[in-house]
């Protein structure tokens, strides 16, 4: 054989291994089936990552011809993103962020197409955090203070500037602090800013860990307002934060929530949703070992905070069997 045709003969045995391999790593083995479902969570010291994982775990369990995985992310808005550049086939995101990518508004320049609702998980709830003693017992109070609104860009800022506009305010009536989480907390044991705003499930470790040091006030949104901030804003659901939720702070205090919500795109067919969503709500124990916030996870609440995205269609068929 001629170095020509040698070379020839082993450049294309090179070929159809490379498209083996590429073949394999979209869609699983071709002996075996199996389809692969990449997860997008969030942070690993956040509650998106463990619940995604055991969800992760639940299909590779229950789920035929499907193997599934978690990958850390940094949450709601490069989740969207991911599954938008089909880097991933399902993610939990915040449903305002899910409602803000599928009209082009806040953070999205252009509308995210083809997002798809697999199911609503659990509540993430708006808190303003302040000391006793502060002075502050409602959001009209906020006029003229430090208020640590969260990062500039992130759900949680959005959030808070919607919560003040029912009040009739602006950041002009405040001054705003753009803080995370975890700076805010520090702002506030500190005495550099009045009050913390965050958006999460309760009890959340950062309230709970000002709590074991300072006196607490979680301060309430009127009834009225809140009626009005769900009219303009369909993602949101009235919430009550139950009294003792926090160390020395017995009162309830009624608010309002975002959803965690689990989301896929127009790719995925309805069998494989119809599939997925049976195995996580016949689990949802194992969800609930994974992290507290899991606890509230049921088929009863699986389409809170959905009104606004089209569903997997056999994942919706499950949920209102």
């Amino acid at each position: 054989m001629g170095f020509g045709k040698f070379f020839k003969r082993i450049a294309t045995v090179c070929l159809a291994l490379a498209v083996a391999v590429g073949v394999a790593g979209c869609g699983g083995g071709a002996d075996s089936g199996e389809k692969f479902v990449h997860i997008a969570t969030g942070g690993t010291a956040g509650t998106y990552y463990p619940i995604g994982g055991a969800i992760a775990d639940i299909i590779k369990r229950d789920v035929k011809g499907i193997d599934a995985n978690a990958q850390s992310t940094g949450a709601s808005v490069a989740n969207i993103n991911m599954l938008n550049d089909k880097q991933v086939d399902m993610a939990i995101v915040q449903n305002d962020i899910a409602y803000y990518a599928l009209n082009g508004t806040e953070m999205f320049e252009k509308k995210v197409e083809g997002l798809r609702g697999i199911a609503s998980l659990y509540p993430e709830t708006c808190q303003f955090v302040t000391l006793d003693g502060s002075g502050i017992h409602s959001i009209s109070d906020l006029k003229g203070k430090r208020v640590a609104v969260g990062a500039q860009g992130s759900g949680v800022e959005c959030n808070v500037r919607q919560i003040l506009k029912v009040y009739g305010m602006t950041y002009e009536d405040i001054n705003p602090q753009f803080l995370s989480f975890a700076e805010a907390s520090a702002a506030l044991k500190d005495g550099t800013v009045d009050v913390a705003c965050l958006t999460a499930g309760y009890p959340t470790t950062s309230v709970q860990d000002i709590a074991s040091q300072k006196q607490i006030r979680l301060i309430p949104l009127d009834s009225a307002k809140i009626d009005a901030l769900i009219a303009d804003y369909p993602f949101y659901t009235r919430t009550t934060i139950p009294a003792d939720t926090y160390q020395g702070f017995s009162a309830e205090v009624p608010t309002v929530s975002v959803m965690a919500i689990l989301v896929t795109t127009d790719r995925m067919d309805a069998q494989t949703g119809y599939d997925i969503t049976k195995a996580i709500f016949s689990n949802t124990d194992k969800l609930a070992a994974a992290h507290s916030a899991a606890k509230a996870i049921s088929k009863e609440t699986a389409l809170n905070g959905m009104n606004f995205i089209k569903m997997n269609e056999g994942a919706e068929k499950f949920l209102k069997e």
